[in-house]
């Protein structure tokens, strides 16, 4: 799946294909929108507008779909405070951030061999 976000790949939905081109669906009205944005985006961005506009029955319906459960001091809070508690508890950046660090980041004795000419400024035979 990671393959098909990313690059020219659309996702036709009513033939239920993938596909390559943007070209118009059959009818010739709706030409096909990349994978991210119909897989990725479109729901962020719809979650985050319906907690801004304070569409009670979309965001019960979706934060369900996602699996995601507010206690009921957080499920009063309304407009920018409901979307920043609904965010946090779906794409947590703290996990995101230290997954990264984990992946990327190389182990201190692969460090320690070139960052040391940049952390000690005296004789680096010493």
């Amino acid at each position: 799946m990671m393959e098909k976000l990313w690059g020219d790949n659309f996702f036709d939905s009513k033939a239920k294909k993938w596909k390559n081109h943007s070209k118009a669906d059959e009818e010739g009205a709706n030409p096909l929108k990349r994978a991210f944005v119909s897989f990725m985006m479109e729901p962020v961005i719809r979650l985050c507008r319906a907690t801004m506009n304070g569409e009670d029955e979309k965001i019960d319906k979706m934060l369900g779909n996602l699996g995601i459960v507010l206690k009921k001091d957080e499920r009063t809070l309304q407009g920018k405070l409901l979307m920043k508690n609904v965010f946090q508890k779906w794409i947590n950046a703290a996990e995101a951030l230290l997954e990264m660090i984990i992946l990327k980041l190389p182990s201190p004795v692969k460090a320690q061999k070139y960052r040391c000419s940049y952390l000690y400024e005296g004789p680096q035979d010493d």
